[in-house]
């Protein structure tokens, strides 16, 4: 009977152990058996304990079940641990005799002791391990603030330099190109006001270029423009809103026609003012990845304006020779949509377009940032305006373009 008992038991050792050898020849690569295999082989050698009945993916043995095995590194995981699985409970149905435990009469496990040694009685003490619960106080709740306006700043210098000496063989000028660009975002949150719609926006952009062939100046001027966008509504219809925008723009600086004393813009000179009443659609997806506004206005107001008419020619902005602003009713329309294509790219777009039924204006902007690290990045900058009101032009008739390439310093924050 002993006999009997113990060669059981040595079949069943030999197959175990073969089985799992078999599994770890099929599975891994000999270069790569012990960084593959230490959860599995952990799991392998853990004691049986019977928790449900399972159904057996195969009748075939575990290990011939890994021959085809995919190309996924996570599939490869899943496969060799659902190999061991099927093993272990193969072996329990097989030889219900070794299986000490089920799910239900697992021991309790043993308690914390702390043992001290007694001198006098050369004893050990054992006793419990008591926890002190002044030890483990509850953590202090702290309540979130909820902010009720949203603000978020991107800054950013960057520029363009290059220095050639006086005898280059190729010629040459030396050349410094700035661009400042600030822009300012404060919103409703509108998880705390669902109904509503406010939307600001404050931004500005300044380039300063060395001028070697201007003989008055030492820099020029190539961007200068401040705008403010505000958009107010209420809630219609899911993501629309009846709602009313605001859009004002100008310069600050003086900028001046090379080689002159003559001014080419200033302060207010151009400025624009545009007023609608519409409908806003306002969506963001849920990783925040995608962001879209559209505001459509059928009923718009536009003024623009020339403070200086002295030292400028109205004329070049669309309003009446020796008038300083011009009034103008129509419809307006303006998208904005800023799409993360990945962590480090990301493409923001925005299109507006002005009609009064006699000439239409429009611009349409896109900016492409090209992350290098969360200080650095790379940005291509174009901007298509069209404008029917200003004088034709031989070249672009009433078509004007601007394209910057640029590389420099950002910086981000934003309230959540």
């Amino acid at each position: 009977m002993y006999f009997c008992k113990k060669t059981r038991l040595m079949k069943l050792l030999n197959h175990y152990i073969g089985s799992m050898l078999l599994l770890a020849i099929i599975v891994v690569s000999p270069q790569a058996i012990k960084a593959q295999t230490d959860s599995t082989s952990r799991y392998m050698l853990m004691p049986l304990v019977y928790d449900n009945q399972q159904p057996q993916s195969s009748t075939m043995p575990a290990a011939i079940q890994g021959l085809k095995l995919s190309d996924d590194w996570l599939n490869k995981a899943q496969q060799r641990w659902d190999r061991v699985h099927d093993m272990r409970y193969r072996l329990m149905i097989d030889n219900p005799g070794i299986v000490r435990f089920n799910e239900d009469s697992l021991p309790k496990p043993p308690k914390e002791v702390v043992v001290e040694t007694d001198p006098s009685s050369a004893e050990l003490q054992v006793e419990a391990n008591k926890i002190d619960g002044e030890k483990f106080k509850p953590v202090d709740r702290r309540e979130v603030k909820m902010h009720n306006w949203l603000h978020s700043f991107v800054g950013s210098l960057h520029g363009t330099q290059a220095y050639i000496s006086n005898n280059w063989y190729q010629g040459g000028e030396n050349n410094l190109n700035l661009l400042a660009d600030v822009q300012w975002d404060c919103n409703l949150n509108q998880k705390l006001h669902p109904k509503w719609l406010f939307n600001n926006t404050l931004h500005y952009r300044l380039g300063i270029a060395t001028a070697k062939g201007d003989s008055l100046r030492s820099y020029s001027i190539n961007e200068d423009n401040f705008q403010f966008d505000s958009q107010l509504g209420y809630k219609a219809v899911k993501n629309w809103y009846y709602s009313a925008t605001l859009l004002f723009k100008t310069q600050l600086l003086n900028s001046y026609v090379t080689n002159t004393r003559n001014l080419a813009a200033s302060f207010l000179s151009s400025g624009e003012l545009n007023l609608g009443l519409g409908m806003t659609y306002n969506y963001k997806d849920k990783d925040g990845y995608k962001t879209l506004t559209l505001s459509i206005s059928p009923l718009s107001y536009n003024m623009k304006i020339c403070r200086d008419i002295v030292k400028l020619d109205p004329t070049k902005f669309g309003i009446d020779a020796g008038k300083h602003t011009k009034h103008s009713f129509g419809s307006a329309v303006e998208m904005k949509f800023e799409w993360k294509i990945t962590p480090s790219i990301s493409w923001k777009t925005r299109f507006y377009a002005f009609t009064d039924y006699k000439y239409v204006q429009g611009d349409w902007e896109n900016t492409f940032s090209f992350s290098v690290s969360s200080h650095l990045n790379t940005q291509i900058f174009t901007h298509l305006r069209y404008d029917k009101s200003r004088p034709w032009n031989a070249d672009w008739k009433y078509w004007q373009f601007k394209e910057i390439l640029s590389f420099g310093l950002t910086y981000k924050f934003a309230t959540k």
